[in-house]
């Protein structure tokens, strides 16, 4: 009996030391190093962090569905009535990506519109122009023979229409809301995982936020505040001793890396091949030569609106208002969605996407993630080899742009890193590019043009698109104002390097521009009471999120 009670005992003691060293190594975190070279990253405080424990995988954006990627056949599928050749069908690639659920709303927009009030007061000389250059054009909506003097005075900012789509917004404004949206989106990130204090609750709400100078140097922002940062990355997986002795209020850890994979990336407008392959929905078909004209299947009898498949014009007097309440734009969802889970991007307004218009889709172009409008920059260094700035300081002037319709904008917002062309030294010998500005490539460049191969100065030659040359600023020191000279030369084409593409039907179009691959032009300074955006993420890594 004793011996029988000598064995229990060793078998306990040796359940319970088992027990201990198997939670002791589970404790202890293998540090995370090279496999090839065997150099320990996430332990060394001397090295950057380079390995991914903080990236927990890509993680779908609140109001975004995932367009997961294939190939496809971009341009019009079917009839063409028109004859003008201006979609003709080409096989493209497009990678996956996070797309809005829908257009951009006046609520949205709306907030942001506040935020660069707060953040620079139009009552300051030097911030003057920045509030008035991101405000929709209200009178977008006036037109003659027609009462429209209410929707110029209450539809972006009345209630009513909060959750209708923004409409008056160039493309340049649709561009500048999406770098600000990376920005609030990633400073949000940062006060919800408690690296920093919630400026939102304090004064500094007033300093701006950017998130290439949170990386870069974050001592500009904040005014210098340091106190807003609570915490950094921690060193190791595990804290060690000596950092539980450290004061808890004061910052521990190191500053956050692009290597984190905390941040987001930048949203950004769609481009017109990702805008099209998301619009027409052919999930079991994105693969194939799809030949669908519109996104609609057998799934769309199922609507919300006494079958209103889409908000467009019906006839030369619109009576659909009657059974989908929308004579002129509707609030969002107001439609069922395509295979992606996408609203409206068959209807209620036309949106911007990010390329170049040129007449027809490049029957050589690139078939690989397809776009035109490419402006390879780089980040300026100074001298000494530091970024350079823009408008640091009070004595700083914000450098402004006059736009061809007399509306003035920043070039840069205050407090952004400078972005330079590249040079010629910095594409020498590339196989990839040589130039600074490819909008032109191939279709308007110097070697398209009628005198390619002729033996003459390349900036002597004619473009290949006569159109007119924007109207040239000139200070008028008599009245002390600005006046701009117009272009009175005879001109071929309205077609330059400033004409951007948006698509899509609206509630003014027939049925025929609610075909995705249908395609339009405007400058990219001007706006529309039918024209709205959404905004894209790149989905990095796998095709999907499994």
């Amino acid at each position: 009996m004793r011996k029988l009670l000598t064995m229990k005992n060793i078998f306990k003691t040796f359940i319970f030391l088992f027990t201990t060293i198997f939670l002791t190594n589970c404790s202890r975190v293998k540090p995370i190093g090279s496999e090839f070279t065997s150099l320990i990253f996430s332990n060394s405080k001397k090295v950057e962090n380079i390995n991914n424990k903080f990236f927990k995988g890509n993680k779908t954006p609140e109001g975004m569905v995932l367009v997961e990627g294939g190939t496809f056949m971009m341009g019009q599928v079917k009839d063409n009535p028109m004859f003008d050749w201006n979609t003709s069908p080409k096989k493209i690639q497009v990678g996956s990506f996070y797309m809005d659920e829908t257009e951009v709303t006046n609520l949205e927009y709306l907030s942001y519109v506040k935020y660069i009030k707060n953040v620079f007061p139009p009552s300051e000389e030097k911030y003057k122009y920045i509030y008035s250059s991101v405000l929709p054009d209200t009178l977008a909506w006036g037109t003659t023979l027609s009462n429209t003097g209410v929707l110029s005075d209450k539809y972006f900012r009345h209630p009513a229409y909060s959750n209708y789509p923004v409409v008056g917004v160039s493309w340049l404004q649709a561009n500048e809301y999406c770098k600000w949206r990376t920005n609030i989106l990633n400073l949000k990130t940062l006060i919800d995982k408690g690296y920093i204090e919630n400026i939102f609750e304090i004064d500094t709400i007033s300093n701006f936020f950017d998130t290439d100078v949170f990386l870069s140097n974050d001592s500009l922002l904040f005014n210098g505040n340091k106190s807003i940062y609570k915490k950094g990355v921690p060193y190791n997986l595990r804290k060690s001793r000596d950092e539980k002795i450290v004061n808890r209020k004061s910052f521990k850890g190191r500053k956050i890396t692009q290597s984190d994979g905390i941040l987001f990336e930048k949203f950004r407008l769609p481009t017109e091949a990702e805008w099209e392959f998301a619009a027409k929905g052919n999930i079991r078909k994105k693969n194939r030569k799809s030949r669908t004209k519109y996104p609609w299947n057998k799934k769309s009898n199922k609507l919300k609106n006494n079958n209103q498949l889409a908000n467009f014009k019906q006839g030369k007097v619109n009576t659909s208002f009657s059974s989908d309440g929308a004579s002129i734009t509707n609030k969002v969802k107001s439609y069922s969605p395509n295979n992606f889970g996408l609203y409206d991007m068959d209807g209620n307004v036309s949106e911007w996407v990010a390329d170049v218009y040129r007449p027809i889709i490049d029957t050589n172009a690139n078939d690989f993630y397809y776009y035109r409008g490419n402006l390879f920059n780089k980040k300026m260094i100074d001298s000494v080899g530091n970024l350079v700035y823009t408008a640091i300081g009070d004595n700083t002037k914000l450098e402004y742009d006059t736009l061809p319709n007399g509306k003035i904008v920043p070039k840069h917002l205050p407090g952004t890193i400078k972005l330079i062309p590249i040079t010629k030294n910095d594409a020498i010998y590339r196989a990839n590019y040589s130039l600074y500005n490819n909008t032109s490539i191939n279709d308007g460049d110097f070697k398209s043009s009628i005198h390619f191969d002729k033996n003459m100065d390349r900036n002597g030659a004619k473009k290949m698109y006569n159109s007119p040359k924007p109207p040239k600023p000139v200070f008028d020191s008599v009245n002390k104002k600005i006046r701009l000279i117009i272009d009175d030369k005879k001109r071929t084409t309205l077609i330059n390097d400033k004409s951007r593409v948006y698509k899509g039907g609206s509630w003014v179009d027939r049925i025929y521009w609610l075909d995705p691959a249908q395609r339009r032009y405007l400058p990219e300074y001007m706006s529309k009471k039918f024209i709205g955006f959404r905004c894209v993420l790149d989905k990095l890594g796998p095709i999907n999120n499994k």
